[in-house]
């Protein structure tokens, strides 16, 4: 295997066979990338563990972060059928990302990264990598290294927003555990809101209460990894923040 660094040079023109609202879509490297700045995270396949629990979703959580230091567009694009992309999109709620098929892997052949996966049934597949766009041409390329299995290092999307912004924060990941009815849960989601904190909601039992917190009553917070508590104790911490 002897992956490619092209950095410097134009991405590959090819036109990729999209579905968008239900029809067939020619789109072409010219459409993805002339006048615009576009991130590209390129992986072996849709559905399959580390794309689908790490790389897409991390993307699409920083989504805001790279359309702030002036990306266009971020691109996902995989040697999978058009059909396999558009279900893929819809399951990992992506929709501000573009999917896009490389369903014959030209794309990934142009690239110099297409590599074979037959051992694994996948027959020719894209190695895993991201890189920057600047109207066509590659500006940077963060290719995994070359070993066995499945690497996943420097293509993910802390990565890439570093190289854009070396001073970049990535938002606070702020998980709430809640119940119906919880009016100090609705003070904690709001204030979390108001200092425009996305947080994921997690329905709560007794029993992951205390597991998580040794506490009985909602909510329950957590930032970044660290038990922060009630909605007193949130109030508190953004105020410090």
């Amino acid at each position: 295997m002897a992956l490619k660094n092209i950095e410097g040079q134009r991405v590959p023109e090819v036109t990729f066979r999209t579905r968008q609202d239900g029809t067939w879509k020619d789109v072409t490297s010219t459409d993805l990338f002339k006048g615009k700045k576009v991130v590209v995270f390129a992986l072996p396949g849709a559905f399959t563990p580390t794309c689908s629990s790490a790389h897409v979703p991390r993307y699409n959580e920083l989504l805001p972060a790279f359309k702030a230091r002036g990306i266009s567009d971020i691109v996902c694009l995989s040697v999978n059928d058009a059909f396999v992309m558009s279900e893929w999109s819809a399951n990992q709620h992506a929709s501000g990302l573009k999917f896009i098929p490389d369903g014959n892997g030209e794309f990934s052949e142009k690239m110099g990264l297409l590599v074979d996966k037959t051992n694994l049934g996948f027959g020719k597949r894209s190695w895993r990598y991201s890189m920057l766009v600047d109207d066509g041409v590659i500006k940077k390329m963060f290719i995994e290294p070359e070993k066995d299995g499945d690497p996943f290092e420097v293509s993910d999307a802390d990565t890439m927003l570093k190289y854009l912004d070396p001073n970049a924060k990535a938002p606070h990941d702020v998980l709430l555990f809640t119940k119906p009815g919880c009016s100090f849960c609705t003070k904690a989601k709001k204030l979390l809101s108001d200092k425009g904190m996305l947080f994921e909601e997690v329905a709560s039992s007794p029993r992951n209460l205390r597991a998580v917190s040794g506490k009985s009553t909602t909510p329950q917070v957590f930032i970044d990894g660290h038990y922060v508590g009630g909605s007193e104790e949130l109030e508190k911490f953004l105020a410090k923040a």
